[in-house]
């Protein structure tokens, strides 16, 4: 017997057939993006190899740029778009149609790893533009992720993975090179609520807030501590492939604001980055907060506005949740050992 293999194109149609009043507009667009990120899984493979650049990294980071802005900027679906890699919104000139909904991208996250081979990929999501198709400004990108009509991202690593919601759950599609075409590996993801994994940038330990720095000795304790489990901890310095873990595995992913941050904060883009896994996040059934809040609640003030980012299985993220409102309401009074957190480093000597 022949296994039916559905393929994004396949999924993007049935997916509009299924919403009420769809024009067909809302489909091309994610036909367009998903052109740009297999144009865009191409450069990142060739490496850069016959670039005429001194600089690998900038070569593919304004590539990839580029790759998205041709693939979408003349169809006539967008009204404007911002990427993480350029200050303001670019305009549709006037010489093209414009369209209903709004671009967010990061064209390629993770482009510090590239000289290791590690991976990268491309985050985006799509939002509503004004009605009236007046002329886009800034401020109408500015709105809480909640208002998201579809989020995704692509992975380029071993294989190309592409991660897609449009509010109906999360699916994984993988690259078939030979057709050209996505395939659905991963129908409707549930990530795993069990695992018991977290990923955290140790070096920055001095800079975290208490109710980091609980969380973590509490993981770090294992059996004997307050959770009763074994944890392991994961840091590979690349948000995308972090989510895809995440997604996939489970376990829990924190950027929190620390003491270098807190100004600006965080570090990451509230728009470009935070709020598009967000929302994958929450389809999969899991969480994503700040540690104050939820992501998706918040209003953005520009549009490189930047956040702490907590995401993961929903039962971590709510006790993170927790944990913070404990620090920030007063009842939590340092109550607790720090005996990996005093005297000695995060890591104990052999």
């Amino acid at each position: 017997m022949i296994r039916e293999r559905i393929t994004l194109t396949q999924f993007i149609i049935e997916d509009q057939r299924s919403a009420k009043g769809a024009s067909g507009d809302f489909s091309v667009l994610l036909s367009d993006i998903v052109t740009a990120c297999k144009s865009i899984s191409h450069l990142v493979s060739s490496g850069g190899l016959g670039a005429d650049a001194t600089d690998p990294r900038a070569f593919l980071e304004r590539a990839a740029s580029d790759s998205m802005i041709q693939s979408t900027i003349w169809t006539g679906r967008l009204s404007g778009m911002s990427s993480k890699s350029v200050d303001g919104m670019t305009s549709i000139p006037a010489k093209y149609p414009r369209g209903k909904y709004l671009l967010t991208f990061d064209p390629l996250n993770g482009s510090g790893n590239l000289d290791i081979n590690f991976m990268s990929g491309t985050i985006f999501s799509i939002l509503r533009a004004p009605a009236g198709r007046r002329k886009v400004t800034a401020k109408d990108f500015l709105q809480p992720g909640s208002e998201m009509v579809a989020a995704g991202f692509a992975l380029y690593g071993a294989s190309t993975r592409l991660v897609l919601t449009t509010g109906n759950g999360a699916n994984v599609f993988m690259l078939d090179r030979e057709i050209g075409e996505f395939v659905l590996t991963h129908p409707k993801v549930v990530i795993p609520d069990n695992a018991a994994t977290f990923a955290i940038n140790a070096s920055n330990e001095r800079f975290w807030e208490p109710p980091v720095r609980r969380y973590v000795q509490e993981c770090l304790a294992g059996k004997t501590g307050p959770r009763h489990r074994d944890f392991g901890m994961r840091w590979v310095a690349s948000l995308i492939a972090e989510a895809y873990r995440v997604l996939v595995r489970g376990g829990v992913f924190l950027y929190p604001v620390d003491d270098r941050t807190r100004d600006q904060g965080g570090r990451l883009a509230l728009l470009h980055e935070a709020n598009p896994i967000a929302f994958i996040m929450e389809q999969a059934g899991g969480g994503a907060i700040t540690g104050r809040g939820r992501i998706l609640d918040i209003t953005p003030a520009d549009l490189q506005q930047r956040t702490a980012f907590i995401f993961g299985s929903k039962s971590e993220v709510d006790l993170i949740l927790r944990y913070h409102k404990d620090y920030v309401e007063g009842r939590d009074h340092n109550t607790y050992d720090w005996p990996l957190f005093g005297k000695r480093s995060l890591f104990r000597n052999e």
